[in-house]
């Protein structure tokens, strides 16, 4: 393990103006996507969309990609491995080790990743492949009412990710730690806030008693928010505070950055919210805060193939993907402004919105 490789690798993920193309889902997901537009879902449909996502032209605005490890060894219609061409543009490659969830028992639906004892292995393959970072999800979910997430989840899923982080290191691979705090629920932004301070200040102790390089790591959190079913309205401006009062309580200075998930948001709310959040940045705050979405982005793409006899429309599939990316690299920068008409990224309360409708 190079400790100077993975500083890089992660000064690389966190290169101002630029995020992260989270394509990494299972051949499953994607396959259920395809299927709510009418496209068969085949290996070859699969690479031929991936490749489309990996357009040169993306690298103006990509520092990295998430892959499946299925997209790891496949190749484009040249015959160079997708990780080869992706470094050849100057987009790092990655790779998604996790296998699947587990639902513990008594702790009302929360669950823990499943794939560490095989990990050293396959992180080894995955780095000879071409993948110089890796991507480890931890999701949990707020539910006040019924205490949760408890402790045992919030220490079980930070441990995983702390132990995660250290054998991907071991095999030279930058860890992505993810711990990822659904939007499902009517939790308030202050109870948003609290969780997600727990949650964060317990990752850091877990990897930092584990040895973990944090100069060599990524944050992919969620953007902390209300639940979607609070009744409580905030401003964006609210939501962006809240963000950045996470980072200024937990967040090591030494990690070089965090690339949001999109968790269920729209393209629109993402933008405005991840937007407010780096005009609000203070000097005191170091870290590069960007952008590492899947369905935010991926989702108005594949609508582009409904009516189409499953056929994907490859050139307008490319200029929208194109068009999007633009739009999450201005809001990495605090320099997008949504257009009239469209969110601005507030949350508006349940009840307003029953009220107004």
């Amino acid at each position: 393990m190079s400790l100077s490789a993975l500083h890089e690798t992660a000064l690389l993920i966190a290169r101002p103006g630029k995020g992260i193309s989270a394509c990494d889902e299972g051949p499953g997901t994607v396959g259920s996507r395809f299927e709510d537009v009418g496209v068969a879902n085949s290996e070859e449909t699969r690479r031929v969309y991936r490749q489309m996502l990996f357009t040169p032209r993306a690298a103006d605005y990509l520092s990295a990609v998430i892959l499946d490890p299925e997209t790891l060894y496949q190749k484009n219609d040249d015959g160079e491995a997708f990780p080869a061409a992706l470094s050849a543009m100057g987009v790092v490659p990655g790779v998604k080790p996790h296998l699947k969830v587990y639902e513990l028992p008594g702790q009302n639906g929360n669950t823990v990743m499943q794939g560490l004892d095989s990990l050293a292995a396959r992180c080894k393959e995955y780095y000879n492949a071409g993948a110089r970072f890796a991507k480890w999800r931890s999701p949990i979910n707020i539910d006040v009412s019924n205490g949760q997430p408890s402790q045992l989840i919030i220490d079980t899923n930070m441990l995983d990710l702390a132990r995660y982080a250290l054998i991907c290191q071991s095999e030279g691979l930058c860890p992505i730690v993810e711990p990822d705090i659904s939007l499902t629920g009517d939790h308030t932004l202050e109870d948003a806030v609290a969780i997600n301070i727990k949650v964060q200040s317990a990752l850091y102790h877990a990897m930092l008693e584990h040895g973990v390089y944090m100069e060599g790591t990524t944050l992919k959190p969620n953007i902390v928010n209300p639940g979607k079913s609070c009744a409580t309205s905030y401003s964006v401006e609210e939501i962006a505070q809240a963000n950045l009062d996470v980072f200024a309580r937990c967040f090591p200075t030494a990690m070089p950055g965090a690339n949001y998930l999109s968790g269920g948001q729209s393209l629109e709310d993402a933008a405005a919210r991840l937007s407010m959040i780096n005009k609000m940045k203070q000097p005191n705050h170091p870290w590069n805060i960007s952008f590492s979405w899947s369905a935010a982005i991926q989702l108005p793409i594949l609508d582009l193939c409904k009516g189409k006899g499953g056929e994907l429309p490859l050139e307008e599939m490319e200029q929208l993907y194109i068009d999007e990316l633009k739009i999450a690299s201005d809001a990495s920068l605090g320099q997008y402004e949504p257009p009239a008409g469209a969110s601005d990224g507030a949350h508006v309360g349940v009840r307003e919105k029953a009220t107004v409708a």
